[in-house]
């Protein structure tokens, strides 16, 4: 019997290729790592056309330092935009908040008018 016998190569061939496709998967997951933004530019903006939307771990949102409920939200920024829609708001939120909330956030802001809108970052220390 001259010929090679092949199947024992292609098991071997197969077996290798189903471990390579299970794994590369999960090792490309433990390469990413996403970590928040930090910053060290100075902000060139004046403040007085910026609203600042602060969300806590907790849920608690702050307008300007002033506490208010997902519900008065939008009539608090009413309240703050007017009539002149030139201003800017800027949402800074906490890393274990879910971005639906931010997003709602948003969404209200923009169902004003607001003229742009940012994500405010941590200053590098």
């Amino acid at each position: 019997m001259a010929d090679i016998n092949m199947v024992p190569f292609i098991d071997i061939t197969l077996i290798l290729l189903i471990i390579f496709m299970v794994m590369s998967p999960l090792l490309v997951q433990m390469q990413l790592t996403v970590d928040l933004p930090k910053s060290n530019a100075i902000n060139t903006q004046e403040d007085d056309d910026v609203i600042r939307i602060e969300i806590q771990k907790n849920g608690t949102i702050t307008v300007l330092n002033k506490a208010v409920s997902m519900q008065n939200l939008e009539r608090e920024l009413i309240l703050r935009l007017g009539k002149a829609n030139k201003k800017t708001i800027l949402v800074e939120a906490d890393k274990n908040v879910p971005i639906q909330q931010v997003v709602d956030v948003f969404d209200i802001a923009k169902k004003l008018g607001a003229a742009r809108l940012g994500i405010g970052v941590l200053a590098k220390n």
